[in-house]
C-alpha cells in the first residue's frame, strides 16, 4: 500500500519518528502478554484432565502462583502508568483514537476483574493460595461453594473475553506494522525494529 493509498487513513497516521516507549513500560506490556496467554494455557489444559489427579492439582497450583504473579505485574503496571512512564504522542486520531482508548481501558478493566475474581474464586473454594510453595496468602473469608461456582463461571467468560480482544488488540498492532506502516507496533517492541 503506497503513501497515496493510505491517505483515505489519515486517522490512523502516527509520525515515523513517534520514538518509543520506555523499557520498564515495554517489560511490563509483554511480561502482562505472556502471563495472560500462560495463564489461559494451563487454564485450558488442566481443566481436559481428570478431576482429583496429581497433575490437575499441579498445574492448578502453578495457574494460582503465575494469577498473583499477574496481579503484582497489574499493580506495578497501573502505579508506573501514572508516574513514571513515557508519555508518547497518540498514534490515532478522531473515531480511531476513540477506539483504541476504549479498547485500552477495557482491557484493564477486564484484567483487573479477572484478578480480583481468580482471589475471589480460590477462597471461596477454600484451596491452597501460594506462590509455588514460597508463601501463602490468607483467605478473606471462610470458603461458600455456592459462591465458588459463581466465581468459576465469570472468571471463565471474563477470561475467554480477556483473550479475544488480546488477539484483537494484537490484530490491530500487526495491521499497523504491515498494512498502515506507521510505526504504532514499533514503539512497544523489546528491541528497535526496523521500518517494515
Amino acid at each position: 500500500m503506497s503513501a497515496s493509498d493510505r491517505s483515505g487513513l489519515s486517522g490512523f497516521a502516527a509520525p515515523r519518528d513517534a520514538g518509543r516507549y520506555d523499557a520498564f513500560t515495554i517489560l511490563l506490556h509483554w511480561l502482562t502478554a505472556l502471563l495472560v496467554v500462560l495463564l489461559f494455557g494451563l487454564a485450558i489444559t488442566f481443566n481436559y484432565l481428570g478431576r482429583g489427579t496429581p497433575l490437575r492439582h499441579n498445574l492448578q497450583l502453578v495457574h494460582v502462583s503465575f494469577g498473583i504473579g499477574l496481579a503484582a505485574v497489574f499493580v506495578v503496571r497501573l502505579i508506573w502508568t501514572l508516574a513514571g512512564a513515557r508519555a508518547l504522542p497518540r498514534p490515532t486520531a478522531g473515531a480511531a483514537d476513540m477506539l483504541a482508548r476504549a479498547m485500552h481501558a477495557l482491557l484493564y478493566l477486564l484484567l483487573a476483574s479477572q484478578i480480583v475474581l481468580g482471589f475471589l474464586y480460590r477462597w471461596a473454594q477454600g484451596e491452597e493460595f501460594t506462590f509455588f510453595g514460597l508463601f501463602a496468602i490468607p483467605p478473606a473469608f471462610a470458603p461458600d461453594r455456592p459462591w465458588a461456582r459463581t466465581f468459576d463461571g465469570l472468571h471463565y467468560y471474563v477470561a475467554w473475553t480477556l483473550i479475544v480482544l488480546a488477539a484483537g488488540h494484537a490484530a490491530a498492532a500487526l495491521l499497523h506494522h504491515y498494512i498502515l506502516r506507521d510505526g504504532v507496533l514499533r514503539r512497544m517492541l523489546p528491541v528497535k525494529a526496523p521500518d517494515a
